[in-house]
């Protein structure tokens, strides 16, 4: 063997290194890092959006005008395999039956439903026939049809499950149907003929009076067009009449909203934050992205949660339904419709948002982006559409849209903190050292104190059962 091979021992005609290796030269240098990363940040609209009241006592009360909010509810139903049967309590949800207690004779006339199964397409009942029965919608869609402004054919309303149609026939205030009630999926529809709750009705005497009693109110309650108790004022008059006299009604019993919580322990070993300090505070890193995962907490109740959260919370007259599945600019017209009065901002999924801007290809309409703080936002009439992962989508895959208006000063939709919190680290949480364990771990509780309310009904409405990814006709 030569000298030359000796010194260079690789296999034959292999480049021989002539320098330092590259990794041998980073164990000399200081590499150059990103902060820690976290895939679940996201853009957090709602919140950054929202109006923020300071809430110092901890609970925020919302008083409101007194409101005739009779027959607005939803039905809920049970079911036994394909057997479905309405709740009696649920009964009360009824316009003639609310705040009506006795559970006997509610099982009763819960017993007297009869449950009927209907195809998509198929009519329940036909315009301008004799009305004797009244529906409650367990399962389906259905579409009120009737005659518009100027004669022609119109969808009037959409309904879904839970809601009913047509109570008015059996208390003989309704001869006729006003409206063809059509499925648009299959539907099944529980059903109480007129002459049978006649016979119950006969056979109770505190559902009798409590019937009269229905049939007065109705007659004599005054309502303004918003359905709250009126205000008696004059105006236009001539000469010396006298001018009536008013007050203001309250809601009895005002909502309150007490600020839910959302906590964690972060624990940190004191031998990382002695010795691993540099270039980057393990300790605030650690607290950064722990005050991240809360806030996307926080957001995630604030839509979901089933005491607080706005897809619990919007009020029942404020839902609608899509007329076709997907969402359509005629649905988003619709919704806007519903918070005419200085409509904030739409949030939906990311895939709802996709659902209606396919929509709007279909029909050759191109919605203009709006600049949100540098930030080119998908919008609908000038109302900017945010994105929002955190609204839940269906094993049937479809979603939920929400539109509403903000701010204190508008009535509308608003967020509840407090600020001032002891170890404050943010508004409304807070970061307090718990001390050092036996295994010498530092331990921080970090909480974060909120909620969010609806000042007034019409500052949020949702339209439901948008559904995604549907093929294009």
């Amino acid at each position: 063997m030569s000298i030359e091979q000796k010194n260079n021992p690789g296999a034959p005609g292999e480049k021989q290194q002539s320098s330092l290796d590259t990794q041998a030269a980073r164990n000399l240098a200081t590499t150059t890092k990103s902060p820690p990363q976290m895939q679940g940040i996201t853009s957090r609209w709602l919140l950054r959006q929202l109006h923020w009241m300071n809430v110092q006592g901890g609970v925020f009360r919302v008083n409101r005008r007194l409101s005739y909010a009779v027959g607005d509810g939803r039905v809920t139903f049970t079911n036994v395999g394909a057997k479905v049967s309405v709740i009696p309590q649920e009964l009360c949800e009824l316009p003639f039956l609310r705040g009506y207690e006795d559970l006997e004779v509610l099982q009763v006339l819960a017993s007297k439903f009869v449950q009927k199964e209907f195809k998509a397409g198929e009519v329940i009942v036909e315009m301008g026939k004799p009305a004797d029965s009244i529906g409650l919608i367990a399962f389906g869609k259905i579409n009120k049809i009737g005659t518009g402004k100027y004669g022609d054919q119109t969808i009037l309303d959409t309904l879904a499950d839970g809601d009913h149609y047509s109570w008015e026939a059996i208390l003989e205030t309704q001869d006729f149907w006003q409206f063809t009630a059509k499925t648009v999926t299959s539907a099944t529809v529980l059903t109480l003929q007129q002459s049978v709750f006649e016979d119950v009705v006969s056979q109770f005497d505190s559902l009798r009076k409590h019937i009269e009693a229905f049939k007065a109110r109705s007659r004599n309650a005054k309502k303004d067009q918003t359905g709250e108790a009126a205000i008696e004022l004059s105006a236009g008059q001539k000469g010396e009449y006298v001018l009536p006299g008013t007050f203001v009604d309250y809601e009895l019993k005002p909502r309150e909203y007490e600020l839910a919580v959302a906590q964690t322990v972060l624990q940190v070993h004191t031998r990382v934050a002695d010795l691993f300090n540099n270039p980057m505070n393990q300790t605030e890193q650690q607290l950064r992205l722990t005050v991240e995962a809360l806030r996307e907490r926080q957001e995630f109740e604030m839509l979901n949660n089933r005491e607080i959260g706005l897809l619990h919370n919007a009020d029942l007259k404020q839902r609608i339904h899509t007329r076709s599945g997907p969402p359509t600019p005629d649905d988003m017209d619709e919704l806007l419709a519903m918070v005419h009065k200085e409509p904030s901002f739409f949030l939906a999924h990311p895939r709802a948002i996709a659902a209606f801007g396919q929509e709007c290809n279909r029909r050759g309409i191109y919605p203009t982006a709006t600049d949100f703080g540098g930030n080119k936002i998908p919008a609908w009439r000038g109302v900017p559409i945010f994105p929002c992962s955190k609204i839940p989508i269906s094993d049937s895959r479809t979603s939920s849209i929400m539109l509403m208006r903000t701010g204190e000063n508008n009535q509308g939709v608003v967020g509840l903190h407090q600020t001032g919190l002891p170890d404050e680290y943010q508004p409304s949480l807070n970061v307090r050292f718990m001390g050092i364990n036996e295994k010498a771990i530092m331990q921080y509780l970090v909480s974060a104190y909120y909620s969010v309310a609806v000042l007034v009904p019409d500052a949020l409405a949702i339209l439901e059962s948008v559904e995604l990814g549907r093929a294009g006709d």
